[in-house]
């Protein structure tokens, strides 16, 4: 099947551009595929953190995309189509994160003509942070596909709320795989500064409101002194709030701050020091994280939203917090340290969804998915 993918590629940075190149590469394996970029993909000011794009430091690897679509110029929109549309695809597959994408995504959709079946990955249907265009912009998108794959059985129901009539298929997040292998631990604690000995407590990624690092904050002050905490991250926001939680903190000295976007090339030290992931989020779906958290067998303490209980709790890799609050973040998290044989069945069940969660299933499953349209 000739495969059009429209989407972030490098040279933009994150866990969205990061999946697409993973499914590039696997999907080329069995498919003719061809990678369409953006042009802008956010408006300076629109754009939370320091770049959209990568670093010298980073190790992700370069796609030969073509750079056809400006998510902020209706102009552009007709002209992205008719590139993409001149390849010549049986299938364009779209990745849809926000409704801020569904004005552009939806408008190339509709000028793909009816030879070109139109796919959505969809990463959120409903967004952690809403809007007042939310409800318009996705439903005009959602109308304009032949068909969505989302990520988690939470993101699907949100889909049929939305779209009952839309055909709907869960293809659970694969594995990354590109962030090279895990380190001696000891290495990994001296490179970050760690004091060595210590229960280690990793809050990873982009830092945002609904991901509940002050919950985390809140919980880690009433855990011993064994236990130090690792936040490793760009703020999208002000960090001031946080910052003050720290410094007001009887356990600020066993705190340690990484307050910047993670290079690939960097994330295995992270993931190499740390005993436990912890997700304290207040929504969620599924989470980029607990795939880098699988690829490094770091086990998960995990709140009881989106998708998280799902993909983490019910396959038995990690803990499932009841509610995301500081008591329940951190009796979690004292019950996993608390017995041994818990980290055992973790592990155990992370090595099943590493042989489970594979590109080469997503990829297959994904374009049959399409062909059954």
């Amino acid at each position: 099947m000739k495969t059009a993918i429209l989407s972030a590629f490098h040279p933009f940075r994150g866990g969205i551009a990061q999946f697409n190149g993973n499914l590039y590469h696997e999907l080329g394996k069995i498919a003719d595929v061809k990678a369409y970029n953006y042009s802008r993909q956010y408006p300076g000011f629109l754009f939370p953190g320091k770049t959209q794009y990568v670093s010298a430091g980073d190790d992700s690897f370069p796609i030969d995309s073509e750079a056809v679509l400006d998510t902020a110029n209706p102009f552009n929109w007709p002209s992205a189509a008719r590139k993409i549309r001149a390849w010549g695809p049986d299938l364009l597959l779209m990745r849809y994160v926000m409704p801020y994408f569904a004005p552009s995504l939806g408008s190339v959709a509709r000028l793909m003509g009816r030879s070109c079946k139109v796919v959505a990955i969809a990463d959120n249907i409903i967004p952690h942070e809403r809007h007042i265009i939310d409800k318009p912009f996705t439903k005009y998108f959602l109308h304009s596909l032949d068909g969505c794959v989302t990520l988690c059985d939470a993101v699907s129901d949100d889909l049929r709320k939305w779209a009952p009539d839309l055909p709907c298929k869960v293809i659970f997040h694969p594995l990354y795989s590109h962030f090279g292998e895990k380190l001696p631990r000891g290495e990994a604690e001296r490179r970050l500064g760690l004091e060595p000995g210590r229960k280690n407590l990793l809050f990873f990624g982009l830092i945002r409101e609904y991901k509940g690092l002050d919950i985390l904050l809140e919980a880690f002050d009433t855990l011993p002194d064994d236990y130090q905490l690792i936040i490793a991250g760009e703020c999208y926001g002000s960090f001031d709030k946080y910052q003050a939680a720290i410094d007001a903190s009887p356990a600020k000295s066993r705190i340690h701050i990484f307050r910047h976007y993670i290079d690939d090339a960097d994330v295995k030290l992270y993931f190499s020091a740390a005993d436990l992931t912890v997700l304290p989020y207040r929504s969620a779906t599924q989470s980029g994280v607990s795939s880098a958290s699988y690829h490094f067998d770091v086990p998960m303490v995990v709140t009881a939203v989106g998708g998280l209980r799902e993909t983490i709790g019910d396959t038995g890799t990690g803990l499932v917090a009841d509610s995301p609050d500081p008591a329940a973040i951190a009796a979690a998290i004292r019950g996993y340290f608390g017995n041994p044989d818990i980290k055992d069945r973790c592990l155990q069940s992370i090595e099943r969804e590493r042989k489970r969660l594979s590109w080469e299933s997503f990829s297959e499953e994904l374009l049959n998915f399409a062909a059954e349209l």
